[in-house]
């Protein structure tokens, strides 16, 4: 049983794209998906042993795939993954900027210090990405690329650090894809909602509580899956998405349409999920509902 795509097969045969944030989650589910399309997939991350564990899953599937740890804050590490994909691909023809994390806190208790970090981790290094991929291959030779960014729209309180970087990505997306428009390199952006992903095993306690309580709330009533996430990865990455720059595809279930005079009147029906992920893993807090 392989990963079960609404793509056609070898769609990305003989194309190379660095997956940042590959280890896990939505990394992990775009890496499977792309390697099952023909993709030479490049995942980077920090932790070695959660990236060969992703190694091992897409080799034992059949698809093509190699490992880089890297910082996506250091820019000499960025350079050298850069570097080393041409080197051992002779091309890069799409990035995913999956790579991110945050903590809650209320914005009057975050630090200068840690402020930057998160911004740093979630703008500072795609952008460090985007550069140097469009520099070193896409500028003469066109290319794909996709910054995952947040369900950011009217904010995102307790979480004022990401949100600001973001929502930053979200405007770099916008000009990267006037500037680099000329070179045949289209960069558009995806925006989660609420994605059943290991990420809602790492909070604490008090956000957990909050995570079950979601989905009810959403428009669509229920979480989206990591695959939903990829399909529309793959798609702004795909042929199909040649007229489409500088849009951000948002995939999260109407959730910011739901205005505080409206409530679901109706049981919800017709509700399916896309789920072709093959090795997906249910969230352990999920399993608790």
């Amino acid at each position: 049983m392989g990963y079960n795509s609404v793509f056609a097969p070898a769609l990305f045969e003989e194309k190379t794209i660095i997956v940042t944030g590959g280890g896990s989650g939505l990394g992990r589910c775009t890496a499977h998906e792309l390697a099952s399309l023909g993709a030479n997939v490049v995942i980077v991350g920090r932790n070695p042993e959660k990236l060969e564990k992703v190694v091992g899953e897409i080799t034992e599937d059949g698809g093509k795939v190699v490992a880089m740890t890297c910082d996506i804050r250091d820019e000499e590490q960025v350079v050298s993954v850069v570097d080393r994909t041409i080197a051992q691909f002779g091309a890069i023809h799409g990035l995913v900027n999956n790579a991110g994390g945050q903590y809650r806190t209320e914005m009057k208790s975050i630090s200068t210090k840690g402020f930057e970090a998160v911004v740093r981790n979630n703008l500072t290094g795609g952008f460090i990405f985007m550069r140097e991929a469009y520099t070193r291959w896409m500028e003469e030779h066109g290319g794909a690329i996709v910054n995952i960014i947040a369900d950011i729209w009217n904010g995102w309180p307790e979480f004022a650090h990401s949100g600001a970087a973001r929502g930053g990505m979200l405007t770099l997306t916008e000009t990267a894809a006037c500037e680099w428009a000329h070179s045949g390199v289209r960069v558009n952006s995806v925006a989660p909602g609420g994605i059943a992903s290991s990420g809602f095993d790492t909070y604490p306690p008090e956000i957990t509580e909050r995570l079950l309580e979601y989905a009810e709330k959403v428009p669509l009533p229920r979480y989206g899956t990591e695959a939903e996430i990829s399909a529309a990865i793959v798609y702004l990455l795909s042929p199909a998405a040649a007229y489409i720059t500088g849009t951000c595809l948002r995939v999260d279930g109407g959730a910011p349409n739901r205005r505080q005079t409206w409530t679901r009147e109706y049981e919800a029906k017709n509700i399916p999920e896309f789920n072709g992920f093959h090795r997906a893993v249910t969230p352990e807090v999920l399993k608790r509902r």
